[in-house]
């Protein structure tokens, strides 16, 4: 371990500069749920491909509608139906004077017709008051002709979705960079594209050290606690966006922590181990990594930290393997661990994703709302949990700085950060608070 002390930006700027994203690959839309794109979508088919209905009606030319009424409604022959799905009337047919032609929302407007009259403004064919609604085709087969009254009149285009009123074949849908959610998922599915190039997500493999561990579950004997630093941390991965993998604490032997990061280099991007790390003459993960590297590759092994900050001193950061797989370290008191993730991992992960805008959580300044002022070592950054109100900006302390306080965190939903030349925060001090939701 270096003498040197680190500050919180210099060991995230050399994580940031040493993790590169992972190589496009081409995956179907499903599977890129959360990716970042790596190339421009451009509209192949126009999105609506074809005039369509945007209502349950009577497609219609305006001039037959002009003046209508329910007093002096139009009188129009039915000449058949067009469903959704459908290819529309027969070649040969179109509404012509005095006709009109039942049609279903989405439906392509058939020639002749000029806009589409709701049902509701209509009998729907029954000689009677306004229709609320069509009677199904297949109890009254006869709506599809015969004469259909119509009490309201519409202009040109009326209740049509014209092709390509949202997308025109040679439109941009989507830039490289753009994250494929829900509703871009929506939208290249509706112009065709079936597969997409993009960043896949992180394999993330996370892993904890101590004899002291139990899996929840299991019964505790005199001196165990269970594990939970493992279940919290791959809970971070993945909603960082990352595809997380739990190990089961691993016992303090250098030897088999060391066999089972190398068994898990095959399936991680990254790897995530926490507990082990500071200066306790069982802190195996120091000891079984601090001399790993090749010596052919500069930058290769685990460089082992002390950082200038609260909870989270200790630190581990570096590459292992063939393929240099980036390792973090991270202390193993649980808000320790989860400070760190929050701050390095975190932003290692949506780096290796390739998104470059939101790597970190977002940052607000609120005021401090507490009984007493709070304080912090100087020289150290100083991480503590809170509760932040939005509508009020206040943040208020959740719990002590203590580094094993995991119920205050459960109840946190920001971290209150007091800077290095800050030794004490007054109640009403204004102060940087990082979201954590």
């Amino acid at each position: 371990m270096s003498s040197t002390i680190w500050s919180v930006d210099e060991h995230l700027d050399d994580i940031l500069a040493t993790v590169r994203p992972l190589e496009p690959i081409e995956l179907q839309l499903p599977d890129a749920q959360g990716c970042v794109l790596v190339k421009d979508v451009v509209v192949e088919v126009a999105l609506p491909p074809f005039d369509n209905s945007s209502m349950d009606g009577y497609a219609v030319r305006i001039a037959d509608v002009e003046g209508a009424s329910e007093e002096f409604p139009a009188v129009l022959t039915v000449i058949g139906d067009i469903a959704a799905g459908s290819a529309g009337l027969a070649d040969d047919q179109v509404v012509g004077p005095g006709q009109a032609a039942r049609i279903m929302t989405g439906a392509p407007l058939p020639a002749g017709a000029e806009a589409v009259v709701p049902v509701e403004w209509t009998d729907g064919g029954t000689g009677e008051g306004p229709a609320a609604t069509m009677r199904a085709h297949s109890d009254a087969p006869e709506g599809a002709t015969g004469e259909v009254r119509v009490h309201r009149s519409v202009e040109a285009g009326a209740h049509v979705r014209e092709r390509g009123s949202d997308v025109k074949p040679g439109d941009l849908a989507l830039r490289a960079g753009s994250i494929v959610g829900p509703p871009q998922i929506g939208l290249l599915a509706a112009i065709g594209c079936a597969t997409v190039v993009v960043r896949p997500r992180p394999r993330v493999v996370v892993l904890s050290t101590g004899s002291e561990l139990v899996q929840p579950g299991e019964e505790l004997t005199a001196g165990q606690i269970y594990d939970s630093n493992s279940f919290a941390l791959t809970a971070a991965a993945r909603d960082a966006g990352a595809i997380a993998y739990r190990v089961g604490a691993v016992t303090d032997d250098a030897e088999t922590l060391r066999a089972t990061i190398e068994d898990q280099l095959i399936r991680a991007d990254i790897i995530v181990t926490t507990g082990g790390v500071s200066v306790g003459a069982y802190d195996v993960v120091k000891e079984a990594l601090s001399s790993v590297g090749d010596e052919d590759e500069p930058g290769s092994g685990i460089d082992f930290r002390k950082l200038a900050m609260q909870p989270g001193k200790p630190q581990g950061f570096g590459s292992i393997g063939p393929d240099h797989t980036p390792l973090l370290a991270l202390p193993g008191n649980p808000v320790s661990s989860y400070v760190s993730f929050e701050l390095f991992v975190r932003p290692a992960i949506r780096a290796l994703m390739g998104r470059t805008d939101d790597l970190h959580r977002p940052t607000v300044r609120a005021v401090l709302a507490a009984d007493k002022a709070l304080t912090s070592p100087a020289g150290r950054r100083q991480f503590l949990r809170g509760t932040y109100d939005e509508e009020a900006g206040t943040v208020t302390p959740v719990g002590g700085s203590g580094s094993h306080l995991i119920a205050a965190l459960a109840q946190a939903d920001a971290l209150i950060v007091l800077p290095e030349d800050t030794t004490s925060a007054e109640p009403g001090t204004e102060t940087d608070v990082i979201l954590l939701r």
